[in-house]
C-alpha cells in the first residue's frame, strides 16, 4: 500500500553530472534557475557543481558562482564533486554540506578518466577525507564502472566490492555504485550488489544508473530488493560521462519518481514542480 514502504531518497545530479558534458555552454544564470526549480520540487539532495579544472571540464568553470548562488536551506544537502584537497578547501569555504570523490572499479577507466590507478586515486582522496572529517561534513564516494567498463567489458563483482570497501574505510559515509555506460543488466547488477552488500550494509550504498539501453528502472528494482533506498538521477535524463563512449543518458528523475511511487514508495518530490524543472532542463540541451 502507498505510504507503507520505506522512504526512498533521490540524489539529483542534473546540475553537475547532467550538464558537465553538454556541448553548448550553459550560463551560470541558467544553472541557478534549474537548481531553483529542483529545490522547488523538494529534492533534498542536489549535486550542484564540480570544483574541477576548467581545462578538463569547461562546463564547470563557474563552480564557485554556482555554489555561492545556491544558498543553504533546512533539509537541503548541496553536494560538490572534488578531485583533490584544493577543490575540497574551496568548496568547504563556501559552505558545501557534502564533498564527493570519484574513482572506478576498472583500472582502464581510472587511467582514462582520472589519469591514475585505482589505488593512487584513493590515496589522493585521503586529504579530502581528513578535511571533511575536520569540518564535520559528509563525504560521498562514487565507484564508476561498477558493472561494465567501455574498455575492459564486464567488471568482476568483487572488484566493485573492493573499491567500495576502500572508500568506506577512507571515511565515505555513502558509496554510489555507478553503471557508467548503461550496459548493466539486472543479473549483472544483482551479482555486483550481492558482492558489495556481503561486506557493507545497504544503508551505506546508493546506485547510479544510466538508461542508455533501457535497463535503468529494472536495475533500480534489483537494488531495492537488496535494501538500497538511495538513487541518483538527472532531471530530463541529462548527461553522461565525457570519458565513457556511449554513456549518454542518466536515469531521468521524473520516470524514477513515478516508478518508485507507483510501487508505494514515498520520495517527497513534488511531481508538478519536477515537470517544470524537466521542461526547463530540456531547453538546455546542446
Amino acid at each position: 500500500m502507498p505510504g507503507t514502504a520505506p522512504d526512498v531518497t533521490i540524489v539529483e545530479v542534473g546540475p553537475r553530472d547532467g550538464l558537465q558534458n553538454e556541448k553548448r555552454s550553459v550560463s551560470t544564470e541558467d544553472k541557478l534557475a534549474l537548481i531553483a526549480l529542483l529545490r522547488a520540487a523538494r529534492l533534498p539532495r542536489l549535486e550542484v557543481t564540480a570544483f574541477v579544472s576548467p581545462k578538463w571540464v569547461p562546463q564547470m568553470a563557474d563552480h564557485e558562482a554556482v555554489l555561492r548562488g545556491t544558498p543553504p536551506a533546512e533539509g537541503l544537502i548541496r553536494s560538490v564533486l572534488v578531485p583533490n584537497e584544493r577543490g575540497a578547501l574551496a568548496a568547504i569555504a563556501i559552505g558545501a554540506e557534502e564533498l564527493a570523490v570519484f574513482t572506478s572499479a576498472s583500472e582502464a577507466f581510472a587511467q582514462k578518466n582520472i589519469n591514475c590507478s585505482i589505488s593512487e586515486s584513493i590515496a589522493r582522496f585521503a586529504p579530502v577525507a581528513d578535511l571533511a572529517r575536520a569540518h564535520g561534513i559528509r563525504l560521498r564516494g562514487y565507484v564508476s564502472c561498477a558493472v561494465e567498463c567501455p574498455f575492459e567489458g564486464p567488471v568482476a563483482p568483487q572488484a566493485a566490492a573492493d573499491v567500495a570497501v576502500a572508500l568506506a574505510e577512507l571515511g565515505c559515509s555513502e558509496i554510489s555504485l555507478a553503471d557508467t555506460i548503461g550496459r548493466a543488466t539486472p543479473a549483472g547488477v544483482g551479482a555486483m550488489l550481492d558482492a558489495v552488500t556481503a561486506r557493507l550494509p545497504a544503508n551505506r550504498l546508493a546506485c547510479h544508473f544510466h538508461d542508455t539501453f533501457g535497463h535503468a528502472l529494472d536495475n533500480v528494482d534489483v537494488a531495492l530488493s537488496r535494501g538500497i533506498t538511495v538513487f541518483d538521477s538527472a532531471v530530463g535524463g541529462l548527461g553522461g560521462c565525457p570519458y565513457a563512449p556511449g554513456a549518454a543518458g542518466n536515469l531521468s528523475t521524473l520516470p524514477l519518481v513515478r516508478h518508485l511511487e507507483g510501487k508505494g514508495f514515498s520520495t517527497g518530490v513534488d511531481i508538478a514542480r519536477l515537470q517544470e524543472a524537466e521542461a526547463f532542463a530540456n531547453g538546455l540541451r546542446s
